[in-house]
């Protein structure tokens, strides 16, 4: 059962600029491995990490370096999670999840669906409480 969707666009020129005047965001946002890869792939890597906190619902106890996209021999990218952020996907009940990330023209664009074999009840009550969720 599909749990959470999410999905992220980056303008690459803006993304290289900022990373130029702020240096340290390399280390924030990135692995160490990611760290050396080129602009546009850092910022689909960006999108798909934005994209990915969308499908959780949120970013409680998430940590962008414990997020990492790494192909798959076939070069289909995949998220590496560890620490606190594989912690939370789990206690949410998610089994699964999905990325396909792209650039062109300028844009790094990320979509990433998120699954779980759990009930329906069981998956919302581990999700924290939507704001438009009204309570009795």
């Amino acid at each position: 059962m599909i749990v959470g969707i999410g999905v992220d666009i980056v303008d690459i020129p803006r993304f290289e600029s900022t990373l130029e005047r702020t240096p340290r965001l390399l280390e924030r946002l990135f692995s160490p491995a990611e760290r050396m890869l080129r602009p546009r792939s850092l910022a689909a890597r960006y999108a798909a990490k934005e994209a990915l906190i969308k499908a959780l619902g949120g970013s409680d106890g998430v940590h962008w370096t414990e997020i990492e996209v790494t192909p798959e021999a076939s070069g289909r990218p995949w998220f590496t999670l560890v620490g606190s952020t594989a912690d939370v996907v789990a206690a949410r009940g998610i089994t699964a999840i999905h990325l396909s990330m792209s650039h062109d023209a300028g844009l790094a664009t990320a979509y990433v669906v998120a699954e779980s074999d759990a009930p329906a009840s069981a998956v919302a009550a581990a999700q924290p409480a939507s704001p438009l969720e009204e309570t009795p």
